[in-house]
């Protein structure tokens, strides 16, 4: 099911004090205005792979999974979250690259400023964008702000990364 995208019309709050100069504030509009939601449990960008915690042909197989403290890993539990750690940082995103350039740099989207990135990095990139300083209008930089720790996003962001 596709739609348009409706940002959110709350304010920012207090802690930004500026209104309609970064990217974030009505995050994702800027790059985009329409998406489609997947139906059952299905998830990705074409609707083609299981939502997290399901597996099967039809994502209906439930797959419990536990988030094992790190220093009550076994040595071989901790050599193999290495090994996909390592295999992560050596495997190019097939869906995903990352803008290169500003908005204003792609001459407003016209040219567009794009590379690829490993499946690691582009949760390092995503972070990154996400707790960056606000760049403002005067060619100033905000650095009070960090729309990812300071945010609704908090929780479920970190968990997933």
């Amino acid at each position: 099911v596709c739609q348009d995208v409706v940002p959110s019309n709350s304010p920012v709050g207090a802690q930004f004090p500026f209104s309609g100069i970064d990217d974030r504030e009505n995050w994702p509009i800027v790059f985009y205005n329409r998406t489609c939601q997947c139906q059952g449990n299905f998830m990705g960008y074409n609707c083609g792979e299981c939502r997290f915690g399901y597996t099967g042909p039809n994502c209906t197989v439930r797959r419990n999974m536990i988030r094992k403290e790190i220093f009550r890993m076994t040595t071989a539990e901790k050599d193999k979250l290495i090994a996909y750690l390592n295999l992560a940082k050596r495997t190019t995103s097939p869906d995903y690259v990352i803008a290169t350039g500003t908005y204003e740099q792609m001459n407003n989207g016209s040219d567009p400023m794009f590379a690829d990135i490993n499946s690691y990095d582009l949760f390092v990139w995503l972070h990154y964008y996400a707790s960056r300083d606000a760049f403002l209008e005067d060619g100033s930089v905000w650095a009070n702000i960090d729309f990812a720790h300071e945010a609704p996003g908090f929780l479920p962001w970190h968990r997933f990364f």
